[in-house]
């Protein structure tokens, strides 16, 4: 009997019984509906979720490449990640490591430059292998084609001379050319009627999402609280509803913008309702943060502030426009600012206001 197993087929459990027999009765030798897997793709992507989110465009081209292959992605973020675009979707752990570590694939993919995904590459079987491994205990690249993506990560003077987008990049680490595939997100259509209700809050004006944070880390980010509230009211006074959006670390501010400047915060969620939010707005103002990512994966227009990082790194998919300091910043991927007047306080509200206007009317048009 064992020699009609079909071990390769996409129902194949391999210690219960699979869909067709438990609701059909069917067996391998005489089944009908078989179906064999194609190539076997592994994608090591672990962090953060904002990462993860933006490198989901290479499902997209991979479903269209090998349309039976099976994929699996591993993260520490399983949450975000679009469950039926994905096979397997398993979070970075010993049990799940194990397995793949002793798992045999036709292409894997490694986006992360922390040594334990690189050493996992290392370790796997796999008959390509691009991105970044391990060798002579250091970090090391796959194919040559890794090579950029990895220089830019270790000298500031040569990323600042970056013109390739994030997608460009992942998809030339894995010899490929990136064509405007889409992010791809774990989006709940459901939860999203549960927000209904804001378009009967807004009436007939634009419902803005204001992404007022930046998490702990890079601060040099923050614009001022002044400057939301100023814009905030200018919004208000040209049909915008303004929605303060955030998580946990936004909370406080949120609340404080809401009190002194009157716009709708609704509190923090859960990512999957926090998606959900984001989809009822008609367009979206955000630091450089996972709800950039969100909104882009929900192809709202977009209003991006950006400091201290490369504007070529994102791709906007020609749904958005860059604000920037017009004094330029002194801090690239810096944690402090280098000057006395922080550059944030150069890009002033009319600036913002007129970024969103113009955006609004090219994009959504006048109600």
């Amino acid at each position: 009997m064992i020699e009609h197993l079909k071990f390769d087929c996409k129902y194949f459990k391999g210690d219960v019984p699979c869909k067709p027999n438990k609701l059909r009765n069917k067996v391998c030798d005489t089944c009908d509906e078989y179906e064999p897997y194609g190539k076997r793709i592994l994608i090591i992507k672990l962090g953060a979720m904002g990462d993860v989110i933006r490198t989901t465009p290479l499902l997209v081209r991979f479903r269209q490449l090998y349309p039976d292959s099976h994929i699996t992605w591993l993260t520490h973020t399983p949450e975000v990640l679009p469950k039926d675009e994905i096979d397997e979707v398993v979070k970075f752990e010993f049990r799940q490591v194990y397995k793949i570590q002793n798992k045999q694939y036709n292409i894997a993919i490694n986006l992360d430059k922390d040594e334990e995904a690189c050493i996992l590459l290392s370790q796997l079987e796999a008959e390509e292998k691009y991105g970044f491994t391990w060798s002579n205990n250091h970090i090391d690249i796959a194919t040559e084609k890794a090579e950029h993506k990895l220089i830019t990560g270790l000298f500031d003077n040569i990323s600042k001379q970056n013109t390739k987008s994030y997608p460009e990049e992942i998809f030339e680490i894995c010899h490929m050319e990136f064509n405007q595939e889409p992010y791809l997100l774990n989006y709940d259509q459901q939860l999203a009627a549960e927000w209904a209700y804001l378009r009967e809050q807004a009436g007939s004006n634009t419902i803005i999402g204001l992404n007022t944070g930046c998490g702990t880390r890079w601060l040099t980010r923050l614009w001022p609280n002044e400057y939301w509230i100023e814009l905030i009211k200018a919004l208000k006074n040209r049909r915008y509803y303004p929605v303060l959006l955030g998580g946990p670390a936004e909370d406080e501010q949120n609340q404080y913008l809401a009190t002194h400047s009157g716009a709708y915060y609704p509190g923090y969620f859960p990512l999957e309702t926090f998606i959900a939010l984001i989809s009822q707005t008609d367009m979206m103002v955000s630091l450089v943060t996972m709800t950039m990512h969100i909104a882009i994966g929900l192809k709202k227009p977009l209003v991006l502030f950006n400091n201290i990082f490369n504007s070529s790194e994102y791709e906007l998919y020609n749904n958005g426009v860059i604000v920037e300091p017009p004094t330029g910043c002194d801090c690239f991927y810096g944690e402090t600012c280098k000057r006395d007047r922080h550059c944030m306080k150069d890009l002033k509200p009319e600036m913002v206001l007129e970024a969103i206007e113009s955006l609004k009317q090219e994009k959504i048009g006048e109600h």
